[in-house]
């Protein structure tokens, strides 16, 4: 039996996720997932369009970067992947993708402020966008250069709360415990991505949304007393539902 039958189909699954979704076009984007008890992860071959993927296809690499099983190249950004992985040692899948609301606050260089509670729900603060590449970043190794710029704009942010980032002048990269919370988060960037332009564009001016409210939805969902959904504690006299 293949030894990594499941992982492949786990990663086949959250890949083919992403044109449904429509965040992914043709061969634009990948997801993959990990096993951190060995070390290696799956993740989309590069180049290969959604519509002729198979699980077979998927490429096994640790995390060091050694292709362990498949025949065909992984992905191209897999070294930006199995550094986040390394780093952020409790996410169990990485999405990157081209979805348009998200690629163009990443092409204008601002991260997307947090202006009502849609956005609340799923992060406490603006999702972060990364400074641009230096030339001998690019020079360099870039896939993996683009992880460190990656860690190092959340180096003062928790890669938990904040589970998505744009890389300026390339596009959203997403994580999440697991590979299906990775594709999430991806969709739920694009939505926010949306929703703050569409914002703008109706008042310019429109303000940040403030701390408390802030904190009410994200806690609500996030928090240790939390009370959305069927997990979390009863709700106390007072909340609203």
């Amino acid at each position: 039996m293949n030894g990594y039958r499941e992982l492949k189909e786990i990663a086949w699954r959250c890949n083919m996720e992403l044109p449904k979704l429509g965040l992914a076009l043709h061969t634009f984007g990948n997801a993959s997932a990990v096993d951190r008890g060995r070390g290696v992860i799956a993740i989309k071959p590069s180049g290969v369009p959604y519509d002729e993927l198979r699980p077979d296809m998927i490429v096994v690499v640790a995390l060091d970067n050694r292709v362990v099983e498949g025949t065909l190249r992984p992905s191209s950004d897999t070294r930006t992947h199995t550094l986040l992985y390394r780093r952020f040692g409790k996410i169990g899948g990485v999405v990157h993708t081209h979805s348009p609301y998200a690629v163009a606050w990443a092409q204008a260089g601002f991260s997307v402020p947090i202006l009502g509670t849609t956005h609340a729900d799923h992060l406490p603060l603006d999702i972060p966008c990364t400074k641009r590449m230096t030339a001998a970043m690019i020079r360099g190794d870039y896939e993996e250069e683009t992880g460190n710029l990656i860690v190092n704009t959340l180096a003062r942010k928790s890669y938990e709360d904040a589970p998505m980032v744009l890389v300026a002048g390339h596009g959203p990269f997403a994580w999440g415990a697991t590979p299906e919370k990775a594709v999430y988060h991806s969709l739920m960037l694009e939505e926010l991505s949306k929703i703050a332009y569409l914002t703008l564009q109706i008042n310019p001016r429109a303000p940040r949304l403030g701390r408390p409210l802030i904190e009410k939805h994200y806690q609500r969902k996030h928090g240790p007393d939390s009370y959305y959904g069927q997990t979390g504690r009863s709700p106390k006299k007072g909340d609203r539902q």
